[in-house]
């Protein structure tokens, strides 16, 4: 990743697929979204260390990525 590039709060860090994330939709369209799952997953903290520094924060993992580490824990 570029330095200077931020990123991309629509896509999973660890996957780079869409992470359908209902806040980021919500910013992104101002329509009012429903809770995300994400709000109700708990993520390991094995998960959450794989994430890139530079992406830390920024963008939420995929349901596919949280899925998998799930059954990898």
């Amino acid at each position: 990743m570029d330095a200077t590039a931020q990123p991309d709060p629509s896509r999973c860090p660890l996957c780079g697929e869409a992470n359908r994330c209902a806040m980021e939709i919500e910013r992104e369209t101002g329509h009012p979204q429903p809770p995300c799952w994400c709000m109700q997953a708990d993520f390991s903290k094995a998960l959450l260390a794989r994430v890139p520094t530079a992406t830390r924060g920024l963008a939420c993992i995929c349901a596919r990525c949280a899925a998998e580490a799930m059954v990898q824990d």
